[in-house]
């Protein structure tokens, strides 16, 4: 079993910043993909910055130039550092990862989320 911590979300002005962390812990064998998404009020959840298999980046247009995610491999972290955040930043922010437990077993986890509110 795996699982997902994220930490870091919280009450921020228009224009601050916030640094979101997200551990993976329990039976890794390898992270294939690991990234963040968010789930604003009423809306579906997005895409906001992932890295995918062989290591590329994408990001939400939205959030290109102010937004930076990154990884610490020997401690299966990533970090989304916001930078600049406008109130349309507001949601739910979900850490996903798929992670192969051994050779032959591939499986998509998800965390339990973090709150991010941008607001005076």
């Amino acid at each position: 079993q795996v699982h997902l911590v994220e930490s870091g979300g919280g009450l921020v002005q228009p224009g601050g910043s916030l640094r979101l962390s997200c551990a993976a812990s329990g039976s890794i064998f390898s992270i294939i993909t690991m990234g963040w998404y968010r789930q604003a009020p009423g809306k579906e959840r997005e895409l906001v910055a992932a890295f995918t298999f062989g290591g590329t980046i994408n990001y939400a247009d939205s959030v290109k130039g102010r937004f930076t995610i990154s990884r610490d491999n020997a401690k299966n972290t990533v970090y989304l550092q916001m930078n600049s955040l406008k109130p349309e930043a507001t949601g739910v922010y979900y850490c996903n990862a798929n992670i192969r437990s051994n050779c032959f077993t591939l499986s998509g986890y998800w965390g339990q989320g973090t709150q991010v509110t941008v607001s005076h």
